[in-house]
């Protein structure tokens, strides 16, 4: 693996019984941290886990009041973020920054209380983050904010944070050539430019205003992706989570997307991506090169114990089951057989 510099944001993920997981210690990389793995092994919970950490240091907030509002167990019970099992146990997180360490660990029976270490040095450098969720937000934006703000309604604290970064601002000051020319890459894309009125965004282009109901939702998500540009939410030492960002994208923008993200962790953004498509993993791993900072991290469940465990790699062809490519080919073979057949 190459040698991570010193810019990097978030260093280690440490679970111990933690909702699906008995025990997980993943290092991590400054650059692009590709998930991959089954339905169940625990993909998305890393990213809100490490989010949440990311979270506070902005916010203030609670470390185990951002988890319970990140993942919305039951009832608002911290305990039940334990991994299940008869009996009182304990279970917790570990977030590092290189020697930072964020630890948070409750019992199974907690409300909202939770033993937590590290939360004062932890939250002296603040920390850009911003997670992407599967579900696209910003044609559902007018009013969300208020609503949620006021009502307890059943959505996680990630909907309503996405919609707060995608409200700000541009950046005062001129934009750097680097971030000018993403932006011009990702305007040829949806054909025009981002706006907000009265809380709608709307796609802005020589014709008119398109509000972004009638937008197709894969364009809407690479719509988020300049606002979070424009407005520097993503800039050196940022962290960036995104939750299967193929979901309802053309396949064709696979490649120009990852090579928007490749750019991103150039300038250096770290980046957590969660996928189950060959083709957003073949994509990033033509397009990457030698100096460029991707990891591979393949969850799976072991087959005796059926405990999830982390393989990770800086090649593609040493990712250790990896479920997609092996759906792939079999595909592949099966449709050569058939042919052979005919």
């Amino acid at each position: 693996m190459p040698d991570w510099d010193e810019t990097m944001t978030i260093s280690r993920i440490r679970f111990e019984k933690f909702t699906a997981f008995e025990r997980l210690d993943i290092p991590l990389g400054s650059g692009i941290n590709v998930l991959l793995g089954a339905n169940g092994t625990g993909k998305t919970h890393l990213m809100k886990a490490a989010y949440a950490a990311c979270d506070i240091t902005k916010t203030g907030e609670d470390y185990a009041k951002k988890l319970i509002g990140t993942f919305l167990p039951s009832d608002r019970a911290l305990g039940r973020l334990v991994k299940r099992r008869q009996g009182s146990t304990k279970g917790g997180v570990g977030i590092y920054r290189e020697e930072l360490k964020l630890v948070c660990s409750f019992s199974n029976h907690a409300k909202n209380t939770a033993t937590i270490t590290g939360a004062r040095v932890w939250g002296k450098e603040k920390i850009e983050s911003v997670y992407i969720p599967v579900k696209e937000m910003l044609s559902n934006a007018p009013g969300f904010r208020s609503l949620y703000s006021q009502r307890a309604i059943h959505f996680e604290a990630i909907y309503a944070d996405i919609l707060d970064r995608a409200y700000l601002p541009p950046l005062l000051g001129p934009t750097d050539s680097n971030r000018k020319r993403l932006l011009k890459v990702l305007q040829e894309i949806i054909e025009g430019k981002v706006i907000t009125k009265d809380e709608g965004f709307f796609l802005r282009n020589k014709q008119s205003n398109l509000e972004f109901s009638l937008l197709a939702e894969g364009l809407r998500k690479l719509g988020l992706l300049w606002l979070l540009i424009q407005n520097g939410i993503l800039l050196n030492g940022s962290v960036l989570f995104w939750d299967e960002p193929e979901t309802n994208l053309n396949p064709k923008l696979f490649g120009p997307l990852m090579e928007i993200l490749l750019e991103l962790q150039r300038s250096g953004v770290q980046i957590f991506l969660a996928t189950h498509d060959y083709v957003i993993l073949k994509e990033l791993d033509l397009r990457m090169k030698p100096e460029d900072g991707v990891l591979f991290h393949s969850l799976y469940r072991d087959g005796d114990s059926g405990e999830i465990l982390c393989h990770s790699t800086d090649e593609y062809l040493e990712i250790h089951s990896n479920a997609i490519q092996e759906t792939f080919l079999d595909l592949f073979d099966r449709d050569v057989k058939r042919d052979l057949e005919a």
